[in-house]
């Protein structure tokens, strides 16, 4: 299904400060805010690809970061004034790192989980979609969730796993455990990139990550953001060099394709990126800087 309408409901009462849990900044009209879950460990010497151990390690060395490096997990609300869309979930209980904090973080910018309108995935992984449902229940009451049609095919449809490997066979055991809940409760949504979910935002095919990976672009007034998604996970590499790729990619040369083409589309209209594994907050923008590029946040 297609549904580009939203649940909406009072105005919550929103603070106005900032803090560590959350980021407030202006797109036009609307309100962005920035939700911290946490953060996990990534072993980049393990998890990169089509990069030397060398090059990691003097790479991270320059901007002062270890090779396990702790990686933000970001989510984004998009107020509208009278609607409050959820981009990403954060994991949940299927936290394995120092995260699952979304709810809390939520709560203390203004926003408890029944004043969400839309909830928006830009693809079923843990800690994008973990934060759906919890003990067998969807967390956001009063929201549609939607998600691309090959993302949901890809993660919930299979009737076995046997052609899957091993080592991703806990990816699917969690999308269903905690997507199972919503699908039950009918709040399930499904498009098929590009496609206007929202009359702000629409949803870009960012294939690659995952079969159906998508980003959401957003457009108020004059201002656009767009939500990355999981584009970049080590900014200190992946700005630099483009075509270094992570395992967690299940196609890894779909993945660097896409990751080239939404930084130079970022380095050459200057909007505004949230992403979900940058530094915390997230947000920033992105700038050409020798072969490569460099990311400018908005918190500097």
């Amino acid at each position: 299904m297609n549904h580009s309408s939203a649940v909406t409901g009072a105005a919550p009462q929103v603070a106005e400060t900032q803090s560590t849990g959350f980021y407030r900044l202006k797109v036009g009209d609307v309100t962005v805010t920035a939700i911290s879950d946490g953060s996990m460990k990534m072993p980049l010497e393990k998890l990169l690809t089509n990069i030397s151990l060398e090059d990691i390690r003097q790479r991270m060395a320059q901007a002062a970061m270890p090779t396990e490096m702790d990686a933000s997990v970001n989510a984004f609300v998009v107020d509208t004034g009278d609607q409050r869309i959820l981009i990403d979930t954060g994991a949940g209980a299927l936290t394995g790192y120092t995260g699952g904090h979304l709810q809390s973080h939520l709560r203390a910018a203004g926003y408890a989980p029944e004043t969400i309108s839309l909830v928006l995935l830009t693809h079923i992984h843990s800690d994008h979609c973990g934060g759906v449902s919890l003990d067998g229940a969807p967390v956001f009451a009063q929201a549609p969730v939607k998600v691309s049609q090959e993302d949901a095919t890809y993660w919930l449809a299979r009737d076995n796993l046997d052609d899957i490997p091993e080592g991703r066979h806990r990816s699917f055991n969690n999308a269903k455990q905690v997507m199972t809940p919503v699908q039950a409760a009918g709040k399930l949504q499904t498009f098929t990139a590009p496609a206007q979910v929202h009359p702000l935002i629409r949803a870009l095919p960012a294939p690659g990550h995952t079969p159906g990976s998508v980003m959401y672009l957003l457009e108020s007034g004059t201002e656009k953001m767009l939500f990355w998604g999981d584009i970049i996970h080590a900014e200190p590499v992946q700005m630099q060099d483009p075509a270094v790729a992570i395992q967690f990619d299940i196609d890894q040369n779909q993945a660097i394709r896409t990751r080239e083409q939404a930084l130079r589309d970022a380095a050459d209209h200057g909007y505004l990126v949230g992403a979900a594994h940058i530094a915390f907050p997230g947000t920033g923008r992105v700038e050409r800087l020798g072969k490569g590029y460099r990311w400018i946040p908005t918190n500097s």
